[in-house]
């Protein structure tokens, strides 16, 4: 997809707050925070969705609340040419929140891309509400770049929570500013990268065997590679792994995009533009029905209060 400027970058909850303002200061883009926690929120441009007395919301409870904030969400977006959005779907905020954000900016005409972070696979009560989330977000969505913390933990399992959140957020971050330079496809892209090593070739093996964790090779239609590291990384190994990624995945479907940042350590990031949902297939059992025939598409999941004293399960 293409940009045009200028940019608005909405991040919402607690996880896509951090990535917007983060990448709001790199960019020098206008950040708007969306959340209905307020230690989210950084100034008085951003939204905060009121929950009334509810101290422990539901995703659907949020949702519901969010609707009522459509108007001035849309009057923030109506400024801009172009929508990114930073949410965690494994977070109340962001799976409730961001398919409304994206369809309102779709709506207005926007280009819209959307960087979705997933849950990890322990987190069982998460994950059907985060492949939903994720399905309604591609609808709306020009380009939905899609971070699996479960995958990076299953390529390196010696790593805590933590370390996998710092890791993928400096990868979105490589990629957010680099957007001006490179197009990301039009389609489900798959970031995937590795942890800090000294090597380029043993990174490129890390993303690689991450990748393969939520795609089958078979479904890879595009690949970006973006290398990270000392300026002193050699043009050959560049050109090593160039090739490498190029026998995988086939010459016509792979690029490179090279960035240089100071520092002792190496790190390859990959965006990968794949067929179908791949492994968050499985996240949403009801995901195989046609969306042409489902009947209640249009209007998403959300507690609604009616009047009637009956019992909401959440």
């Amino acid at each position: 997809m293409e940009f045009q400027e200028p940019v608005l970058l909405i991040g919402i909850g607690g996880a896509g707050a951090k990535l917007a303002t983060r990448a709001s200061s790199l960019t020098g883009a206008d950040c708007v925070i969306i959340s209905h926690d307020s230690n989210d929120l950084n100034s008085e441009n951003d939204i905060k969705i009121h929950t009334e007395s509810y101290v422990n919301p539901s995703s659907y409870l949020i949702r519901a609340q969010a609707q009522k904030a459509m108007d001035k969400i849309r009057g923030k977006i109506f400024d801009y040419s172009s929508v990114i959005i930073f949410a965690n779907l494994a977070g109340k905020a962001g799976c409730a929140i961001s398919p409304l954000v994206a369809s309102a900016a779709k709506e207005e005409g926007k280009k819209v891309l959307s960087f979705a972070i997933m849950p990890f696979g322990f987190e069982k009560e998460r994950v059907f509400l985060s492949g939903v989330s994720l399905k309604r977000l591609r609808a709306s969505c020009d380009s939905t770049v899609v971070i699996d913390n479960d995958a990076l933990l299953e390529s390196n399992p010696d790593l805590t929570m933590s370390k996998c959140y710092e890791i993928t957020h400096h990868a979105v971050m490589y990629v957010t500013t680099s957007l001006q330079k490179s197009s990301i496809s039009n389609e489900l892209n798959i970031l995937s990268t590795s942890k800090d090593v000294s090597d380029v070739e043993v990174s490129l093996r890390d993303s690689i065997k991450m990748l393969y964790e939520d795609a089958p090779p078979a479904s890879v239609r595009k690949t970006m590679l973006y290398v990270f590291g000392s300026d002193n990384v050699s043009v050959g190994k560049i050109n090593a792994i160039a090739k490498t990624v190029s026998g995988i995945f086939n010459e016509n479907n792979t690029s490179v995009s090279l960035a240089t940042t100071q520092g002792n350590k190496a790190q390859v990031v990959m965006i990968t533009s794949v067929e179908g949902l791949g492994k968050f297939e499985s996240y949403d059992p009801l995901g195989i029905i046609p969306q042409e025939n489902t009947l209640d598409w249009d209007t998403p999941e959300s507690s609604i209060k009616t009047g009637i004293e009956l019992y909401q399960l959440e």
